[in-house]
């Protein structure tokens, strides 16, 4: 498989520096909410979870928009934590454009589908979402052949690649249907979206135009005014 290298002066300039600063801070942000949303149920006693997703039941389709906002408790929070920055900043921050359909797509689409065939008990939490990010930025790195993107979609093969078993139902207490259907809407996703956020490559002198692959991203070049490097 060859791999392209991006321009530098895409990937290193202050806009690129300032939009990975922005993923990265929404990314804190909506888990700070989960977190805000967590301790004010301890508190206070709210059991929010009653708002979670229910397979079967007319209540429960709440829990499409609502299943993501809430968990069992700290230990479940925390260990979703860490996955749903790296994976959100990721999306974010590689995908700007593709992220605005993708993020709410999985959101809406991974609790809609599990809601059909998941078992008739409570699932919460944002597992969903973190599978169908991370199947999405994976697949999306693969697809696009470039090195900024292989390297993340190893980066997060490595550090999350055992969640693959999170999909089957080996844990009686774990949500495998949102890992499933929303590692499945991640895959079909990078699949429907491969042509969108491409990154400008570096071309040089000897590289005939005829020789160039189809998927070169002309048009994006251009939106970022980087000329041809001769």
């Amino acid at each position: 498989m060859a791999l392209r290298k991006p321009d530098p002066r895409f990937t290193q300039s202050k806009k690129a520096q300032r939009n990975f600063h922005l993923a990265l801070k929404a990314a804190l942000v909506f888990t700070g909410v989960l977190w805000t949303i967590l301790i004010f149920d301890e508190i206070f006693g709210l059991r929010l979870a009653k708002f979670g997703l229910r397979p079967g039941s007319i209540f429960g389709l709440m829990g499409i928009i609502t299943a993501p906002l809430l968990h069992g408790g700290f230990s479940h929070l925390l260990s979703n934590t860490l996955p749903l920055v790296i994976s959100l900043t990721a999306t974010l921050y590689l995908y700007p454009r593709s992220s605005l359909r993708v993020i709410p797509l999985i959101w809406l689409g991974s609790g809609a589908l599990a809601w059909f065939f998941g078992r008739p008990t409570l699932h919460v939490g944002a597992s969903g979402l973190i599978y169908g990010l991370l199947a999405y930025v994976f697949v999306s790195g693969i697809l696009r052949r470039d090195m900024r993107s292989v390297s993340v979609s190893l980066l997060v093969g490595f550090l999350y690649g055992s969640m693959i078993w999170g999909v089957l139902p080996l844990r009686p207490h774990m949500s495998w249907e949102l890992h499933l259907t929303g590692g499945t809407l991640g895959v079909l996703l990078a699949l429907i979206y491969r042509n969108w956020d491409r990154t400008p490559f570096i071309r040089y002198d000897w590289e005939d135009d005829d020789t160039v692959p189809e998927w070169y991203p002309e048009s994006d070049e251009e939106d970022f005014n980087l000329p041809d490097k001769r």
